[in-house]
């Protein structure tokens, strides 16, 4: 049976999105009404805070599936690395507190919660033609084992039904991914095990449902992958290899249903995987088959499913399904759209499944029935009202840890929490649990900046967001840039007048009139690299439409007109041979059309010691510019600070006094940002390449120019320890504080750069810091 379906971004839902976002609100409403609630996050628990209560371990550590005691006070998640669950106690939903860990004997895949036990499924498989796991009963007061029930095969879920009479677990029994190319079949097929849960957890016995007459793609190797439970004590599985779902009435243990999962056609998705980045979602692609992943019902007879795709297929979306398999809605391009317009669209994965919905989970809080779709690649859940499951309507979205694998409701307290799974201490990424609050009437937190429409109704893709500069004149208006991460450099006009703001407007920078392409070459580059700005620096750099591929990382108002752009350069002439210098250190001017008018290069001498931590802020002031470095070059104990005077076209130099690094996780302490406040005052952003536990140093600071001769340190005082800014986001804390400006009424924003949502969970933080001068 086929169940394709097309796209709809002009839909009724559509539409509403569109208006939505054009006028700057985070949601619609059902049927015109009002938006009931709003999920806030509270805290964000790192899972190596069970290791070491400071995060001080580097050993990795996962938060995969994650489930809630009955009263809703504990959390249970489940650790694959460290083959064992953790417990945290959520009494106080913003101040989590770990409860310690229990060895599982193997890897656990899932759990699930009945009264007062936990179940936990446990891969024990020493092969993949040889399966085998157990199902392990925990009590969750005194978190130890209570029993070890044999499944005979590898499970990958557990549900437990509403009544608490059945727990369903789908044993997967998975394919060698390194055997032919991970194609299917490979046996043994899965199945799924019942056990009746009557008496103590001592008398609980299991039955094996073989699953026969289901007739997918490879009826041999069946995979089940994940199910859930009705209130009619229906299970449905899905079959993710197999494009399949079946239905089970675990009393009777017979089948109740099955059908293909079906396929869809897409329009309006990025397809490709560039490098530069670009973000271009305007191809199609046709019969794509949906792999559901997760799924979870939202009544007796329609359920949803979270399709991520496995072997050759997965939609970018979820679909709600009814139980005789026809389908009462398909996402289409719905949550890769509105991952780019919130700047968390993952163009890494453009060329296999988009955002890549994991996994979903259903609820209803308040008055309002609610889906909750968990976006792996995208780091987000997309919280959507389906009061008409045939009408969703998308209400917000939550930011989450790098990659989340699970999701639970807990509405009996009003709480939401996912579970995600990556956790790397080389590059800031912390395992976590995310929990969010349901809170009546409230505006929603995030995102703190998003995108209007472009004209052919798609929206404005961004992400990677560095330096700020204000209007001198529009109150409300700041100009933003990106950085090398995306092909096609561009400036964004955003609108902070909106919660959230918005990115209006894009201008693509351009070398139209060739000056770039005209900038003589640094001879005194000559250490680590020929020459510098040859004909491949030139090719890689400006592209044949004229548009230009910049590392920019610094934006300022021009005096008369347009912008300067501090483009930071690539490589290191002495000491990093690995790195060889490619892109030179220049500040760019740049008309309000977007062509580069002038290009400002360092000294000969100053570009032949070229650190590849360059450029990063640029202010005008007095008629001069000033730029900062930052990191110390040439083994010199501070970083410039480069003042250009424009009247002369001279070069001078100072320094900036940098803090001493006190992350345990080490690394280093630069800067980030300049703004000219006035009479040669100037703030700056100053920073450590920490995130997470291990972010210590985040710091707007001001420092005078006045007096202070060539050569010098200036002296700067403290304006604001930004870390308390940063952790009242109820996350952990971004890395990159990029951006900051001041805005002509006074009062002062900071931005993080989100890495283009490469190794990075895409959350950005647009912050109104209020009036600090």
């Amino acid at each position: 049976m086929s169940h394709a379906t097309k796209s709809h971004p002009l839909s009724l839902l559509g539409r509403c999105l569109s208006l939505a976002f054009a006028v700057g609100l985070s949601a619609c409403g059902g049927d015109g009404g009002d938006v009931k609630g709003s999920f806030i996050r509270s805290a964000t628990f790192p899972i190596c805070a069970q290791v070491g209560s400071s995060c001080e371990s580097s050993d990795e550590t996962a938060a995969e599936i994650v489930a809630a005691s009955a009263d809703g006070m504990t959390l249970i998640y489940t650790n694959s690395p460290r083959e064992e669950i953790g417990f945290v106690d959520i009494r106080d939903p913003a101040a989590p507190v770990a409860l310690g860990r229990l060895a599982m004997g193997g890897e656990p895949t899932s759990v699930a919660v009945r009264g007062a036990v936990a179940l936990v499924a446990v891969n024990t498989s020493p092969s993949f033609t040889a399966p085998s796991g157990e199902l392990v009963l925990v009590d969750i007061a005194t978190r130890s084992v209570l029993r070890r029930i044999s499944l005979g095969g590898q499970p990958d879920a557990v549900s437990v039904s509403p009544d608490g009479r059945y727990a369903a677990v789908a044993i997967e029994n998975e394919r060698d991914e390194s055997v032919n190319g991970g194609q299917l079949p490979q046996g043994p097929s899965g199945r799924l095990v019942v056990v009746d849960m009557v008496g103590a957890p001592s008398a609980w016995t299991t039955r094996n449902i073989a699953l026969d007459g289901v007739n997918s793609l490879f009826p041999t190797d069946l995979e089940p992958e994940y199910v859930d439970i009705n209130r009619d004590n229906v299970a449905v599985l899905s079959l993710q290899e197999n494009n399949h779902l079946a239905l089970v009435d675990l009393a009777t243990g017979t089948l109740r249903g099955q059908f293909s999962a079906g396929s869809v056609n897409l329009s309006g998705i990025d397809l490709m995987d560039n490098r530069p980045a670009l973000i271009s979602q305007v191809e199609s692609s046709a019969d794509i088959r949906r792999e559901p992943d997760g799924v979870a019902w939202l009544s007796s007879s329609r359920f949803a499913t979270a399709d991520e795709g496995d072997l050759v297929g997965g939609s970018r979306g979820f679909t709600i399904f009814n139980t005789d398999g026809s389908v009462a809605f398909s996402s289409g391009n719905l949550l890769d759209s509105l991952a780019a317009r919130l700047g968390h669209y993952p163009d890494r994965r453009s060329d296999a499944k988009g955002n890549e919905p994991e996994n979903v989970d259903s609820a209803r809080f308040g008055d309002e029935q609610l889906l909750f779709v968990a976006s792996e690649r995208s780091s987000l859940v997309f919280v959507f009202d389906v009061a008409d499951p045939t009408r969703p309507v998308f209400k917000q979205a939550l930011p989450t840890g790098q990659n989340p694998e699970g999701v639970i409701a807990i509405p009996s307290r009003g709480l939401l929490v996912a579970a995600s799974e990556v956790d790397d201490r080389s590059i800031l990424t912390r395992a976590g649990l995310s929990i969010y609050r349901y809170t009546v009437d409230a505006t929603p937190a995030y995102p703190t900046l998003q995108s209007a429409d472009r004209a052919d109704g798609s929206p404005i893709p961004w992400s990677a967001m560095s330096g700020l500069a204000a209007s001198p004149t529009e109150a409300n208006t700041v100009f933003a840039i990106d950085d090398s991460f995306f092909r096609a450099s561009r400036i964004f006009t955003l609108d902070v007048s909106a919660r959230p703001a918005v990115i209006r407007q894009e201008l693509r920078i351009t070398d139209r009139n060739g000056v770039l392409a005209a900038t003589p070459a640094a001879d005194a580059m000559t250490a680590n690299r020929a020459t510098t700005f040859d004909t491949t620096d030139r090719a890689a750099m400006i592209n044949a439409d004229g548009t230009v591929n910049l590392d920019s990382e610094g934006i300022a108002i021009a005096s008369d007109g347009g912008f300067w752009i501090a483009s930071e350069g690539a490589g290191t002439v002495v000491g990093e041979t690995g790195r060889p210098v490619t892109s030179a250190n220049m500040i760019l001017k740049v008309g309000s059309d977007g062509v580069i008018q002038r290009v400002i290069r360092l000294p000969e001498a100053v570009d032949a010691i070229q650190f590849r931590f360059g450029f990063e802020g640029v202010a005008e002031s007095n008629d001069k510019l000033v730029v900062a470095f930052q990191r110390a070059w040439n083994g010199e104990g501070n970083p410039r600070l480069g003042i250009f005077d424009l009247a002369t076209s001279t070069w001078r130099f100072v320094f900036y006094p940098l803090e001493a690094v006190t992350s345990p996780n080490g690394g280093w302490v630069g800067l980030s940002e300049v703004t000219a406040l006035g009479n040669d005052e100037f703030m700056a952003v100053e920073r450590d390449n920490q995130g997470g536990p291990d972010a210590r140093i985040k710091r707007l600071t001001r420092f005078s120019l006045a007096g202070v001769a060539d050569g010098a340190t200036v002296t700067k005082t403290l304006v604001r320890d930004l870390l308390p800014d940063l952790r009242a986001a109820g996350g952990q804390v971004v890395e990159k504080i990029e951006g900051a400006t001041r805005l002509s009424n006074g009062r002062v924003l900071i931005v993080n750069d989100n890495d283009g949502v490469n190794e990075n969970t895409g959350e950005t933080l647009l912050i109104d810091l209020g009036r600090l001068f």
